[in-house]
């Protein structure tokens, strides 16, 4: 063990920061129109380090990040995901479902996968292997959950947009990305600066009475 050290702030700045945050954050929305504007490397790089850094069960940090620039790939991940998409939008999908995504206008065409400079796909290990042994993680997809919540928050950070994109099934990507057997697709997430004129949807969030209960 060592000592645990973290700054101490005075209750006014911690509450202080606690709004900075938030207005920060809350201006994050999920963007489906990319520049092809270039990022460098090294942003993408601290980005991933900061997802890294979230808690894990018993810290057996069950992630990989792929991260995907390459033009040939990215429309390899184009051509499969616009597949599934399609089927989804064609049949798999309820009415129901379908109705809740108009307000978003989205369909099975995703040319951002080949704009966005930049695609981060997540995956999952359920177990470890060293030397053909298995290792066994634990609450693997609630701890992969918490690294791709602070992978959005360090994207938003830098300026970028992003989009949680999960064309179901994803298993075409460990296939095109030529994953081990103990990896599995969890969430393909574009990364770029947004189009200059890129739209989002006008929409709320719930209210701190409406998603909080306090005793």
């Amino acid at each position: 063990m060592i000592d645990y050290s973290v700054k101490n702030y005075s209750a006014e700045e911690s509450l202080q920061r606690a709004k900075d945050y938030y207005q920060l954050i809350d201006q994050r929305r999920s963007v489906r129109e990319f520049s092809d504007r270039p990022v460098a490397k090294e942003v993408i790089e601290q980005i991933i380090l900061t997802a890294s850094s979230a808690p894990s069960g018993a810290h057996k940090q069950p992630w990989t990040f792929v991260v995907v620039s390459n033009p040939e790939i990215k429309s390899k991940i184009r051509a499969a995901a616009e597949e599934e998409e399609h089927e989804n939008y064609n049949g798999r999908m309820s009415e129901e479902w379908l109705e809740d995504l108009k307000i978003f206008g989205t369909d099975e065409h995703k040319p951002f996968l080949e704009i966005a400079p930049w695609i981060i796909v997540v995956f999952k290990k359920a177990y470890d292997l060293e030397d053909g042994v298995k290792k066994k993680n634990y609450y693997v997809n609630e701890s992969v959950g918490l690294a791709c919540g602070f992978l959005l928050a360090a994207i938003h950070n830098a300026g970028l947009a992003s989009l949680t994109h999960t064309p179901s099934p994803l298993n075409f990507l460990q296939k095109i990305l030529e994953r081990p057997e103990n990896e599995r697709p969890f969430l393909l997430i574009p990364v770029g600066y947004p189009a200059a004129d890129a739209k989002v949807p006008e929409i709320g969030r719930k209210g701190l009475g409406d998603m909080s209960v306090w005793m």
